[in-house]
């Protein structure tokens, strides 16, 4: 992870829903990448298998953003952070709703991604105050 990761971190609880949203988002990616990946009949790809990988690398992104907002001293570069995680967290939900157009069963798990955001999006707001 980071080398200066703060001491309070697992214990913060935006960062436990980040971990449990990568967790999440990684499962769906594997999911629907089953269905996605064959090509079809006219020998080309499902364009929505893209955005499997775009909720992960996403998600990824998610702790190391809470993890530098932590971090640092200033509350502009703090801001900068945070400004960063709302617009992961927005591409996120853009996603997941691309996704569900998708010709896939693993569509149906997407509105429990959108949910879990939801809270995250709660807890980002009351995470904001204390920096």
């Amino acid at each position: 992870m980071l080398h200066n990761t703060p001491p309070n971190l697992s214990e913060l609880p935006i960062y436990r829903k980040a971990l449990e949203i990568l967790a999440l988002s990684q499962n769906i990616s594997t999911y629907l990448n089953d269905d996605l990946a064959p090509l079809k009949e006219d020998g080309t790809e499902d364009s929505n298998i893209y955005f499997t990988g775009d909720i992960v690398q996403q998600s990824v992104s998610l702790v190391p953003e809470i993890a530098n907002a932590e971090l640092q001293r200033h509350s502009e570069r703090k801001h900068k952070h945070v400004a960063s995680l709302r617009q992961l967290t927005n591409l996120l939900y853009k996603n997941s709703y691309r996704l569900e157009r998708s010709n896939s069963n693993g569509k149906d798990f997407l509105p429990i991604l959108r949910n879990e955001l939801k809270k995250f999006k709660k807890l980002q707001l009351s995470w904001m105050l204390s920096l």
